[in-house]
């Protein structure tokens, strides 16, 4: 498993260097992408497991690039909310085809059955990872 996960790594690192992103900006891009392309600074400083004040750089570096703008908050006149622009939405995707497609190239050695029981299993030993320690 760790060699998977180096040579995923790899491949993600290499995409994103030929994208000219790093790899904060990608799970930026990520993290505003799997909230249907709009969230809340803290929502995404959440999401990235970080202090709602640190968000704000990583926001203005998108903005400079037009990856993201701010936007009234449907919700609350007082808040901003982040969005997506098409170039980020661009960037993120052309990263994920990218890694999503050496993903597919590996688990293409296995049979459709094989891959669905290499999942489950994979999800029982995350869960076990993710509760409590024995």
């Amino acid at each position: 498993m760790q060699f998977l996960t180096r040579r995923l790594r790899a491949v993600k690192e290499q995409a994103l260097a030929d994208l000219d992103l790093q790899e904060k900006e990608f799970g930026t891009l990520h993290a505003l992408a799997g909230r249907g392309g709009r969230a809340a600074p803290s929502e995404i400083a959440a999401d990235l497991g970080m202090a709602p004040a640190s968000i704000t750089a990583r926001v203005d570096g998108l903005l400079r690039r037009d990856f993201v703008r701010r936007i009234p908050s449907a919700v609350d006149r007082r808040r901003v909310d982040v969005e997506l622009t098409d170039a980020g939405r661009a960037a993120w995707l052309r990263a994920m085809d990218v890694v999503g497609g050496e993903e597919h190239r590996l688990l293409g050695a296995l049979a459709p059955d094989e891959r669905r029981l290499l999942s489950d299993l994979l999800r029982r030993v995350v869960l076990v990872a993710d509760g409590p320690a024995r």
